[in-house]
């Protein structure tokens, strides 16, 4: 017997999430070419399908995107040669093309999903000020009551994200999101490299003292730990372990 035939999801309607990825962007703080994390999408994506969820990727802009290069377990550095589902998403032509063909988050139809899930990676912190039409579906998912989650640097979202009202969505409520123990590693690790001025960071600013700064009561589990943490129908992930645990916890909240 398959997994397909023993979950809890009803195969004639079956759950639907959007998940959406970061366009590629230039950073402004290195210069450097940054994009979406290839395990926030690829971990999220795996957890839905096994439990037979229909999954669709979008961007902001739509088009091409592409993966920070640490993220891909076939870069030469090692970074994420562990990361096997990463690898098996990637050597699949038909999954690895859903990444070259995104659709807009403009396209993204309300009552065609039950959630919305958005990845990071470094392009959030660079292009999701811009991104007003995912701020509002983002918004729009969770006063409609269905699920809204982000996690990692796509919390990064969450400093932009209003209601109609022009209030914050996040103020008040409990999230996640890369913690600065987390920006404190990687600023370090890239100075020990070379690859970074000692005293610059990586990031123009940080998720945990923005979320802070704007009224949201931020939790986090520790350095690298996987951990989602969710607040009614949002749900917020702390960093690039934690994309199945944040999967885990929508489809708790989805019912199965």
């Amino acid at each position: 017997m398959s997994v397909r035939d023993t979950n809890p999801v009803n195969a004639r309607r079956p759950k639907r999430v959007a998940i959406v990825i970061a366009n590629p962007a230039v950073s402004t703080t290195t210069g450097w070419p940054v994009g979406f994390w290839w395990s926030e999408l690829t971990h999220p994506w795996f957890v839905f399908t096994e439990r037979g969820y229909d999954v669709e990727i979008f961007s902001p802009d739509g088009g091409r995107c592409e993966a920070d290069a640490l993220s891909d377990p076939r870069d030469p550095s090692g970074y994420s040669e562990t990361d096997l589902i990463s690898l098996g998403f990637i050597s699949s032509p038909k999954l690895a093309s859903l990444v070259d063909n995104t659709r807009p988050v403009a396209e993204i139809a309300l009552d065609g999903f039950d959630a919305i899930v958005v990845a990071g990676g470094q392009a959030p912190m660079f292009n999701y000020a811009r991104a007003e039409a995912l701020q509002r579906i983002f918004v729009a998912f969770h006063e409609a009551g269905k699920v809204a989650a982000a996690l990692c640097h796509g919390t990064a979202l969450l400093r932009y994200a209003r209601r109609a009202d022009g209030s914050l969505l996040v103020a008040d409520k409990t999230v996640t999101g890369f913690a600065n123990i987390e920006e404190d590693f990687a600023d370090n690790a890239t100075w020990e490299m070379g690859a970074l001025e000692r005293g610059k960071h990586l990031m123009p600013w940080r998720i945990e003292d923005e979320l802070k700064a704007i009224g949201a009561n931020y939790v986090q589990a520790g350095l690298w730990r996987a951990f989602a943490v969710r607040d009614g129908n949002l749900i917020t992930g702390q960093q690039n372990f934690s994309g199945a645990e944040t999967a885990r916890a929508v489809c708790e909240a989805l019912g199965g």
